[in-house]
């Protein structure tokens, strides 16, 4: 096990090498919708790539959620298989819309699955971003 202050380095270590292995501008939160992200996520078991709806307006929220929905098997094709959930509740109570891939088996605390995360994170977002710009104007279209 790692102190708090080991593990809060080494998660400093493992996104500047992601930064410097993949020097990219990501959409990440510039998608032009308010309270619509794109996110990477590492810990100690998986990592994973989403999409956020977080709109605190459910009607709004709901909206889109179903637009990129009515989109699936052609977001399939960008990503591959992925999970959804309308109402997905954060650790501090709050609900969102999300859509997300994980892969399992990995650690941010093991560098030696470092690079597997980074080419996840890479291909994942890679695809969300391709899918997203297609399709951007239907999805914004609320």
């Amino acid at each position: 096990m790692f102190s708090k202050q080991e593990a809060q380095q080494l998660k400093k270590e493992f996104w500047t090498a992601f930064g410097k292995s993949f020097p990219r501008k990501w959409i990440l939160y510039d998608t032009k919708v308010k309270d619509m992200s794109f996110k990477f996520y590492a810990d100690n078991k998986k990592a994973e790539v989403s999409l956020d709806i977080e709109m605190k307006d459910e009607i709004f929220r709901n909206a889109y959620y179903e637009k990129i929905w009515s989109l699936e098997d052609i977001l399939k094709d960008f990503i591959g298989d992925f999970q959804r959930e309308e109402y997905f509740t954060l650790e501090n109570g709050k609900v969102i819309s999300k859509i997300w891939i994980e892969k399992h088996d990995v650690s941010i605390f093991n560098k030696n699955t470092w690079q597997e995360i980074f080419e996840f994170f890479v291909e994942k977002m890679d695809g969300f971003e391709k899918f997203f710009y297609e399709y951007e104007d239907f999805i914004k279209d609320v």
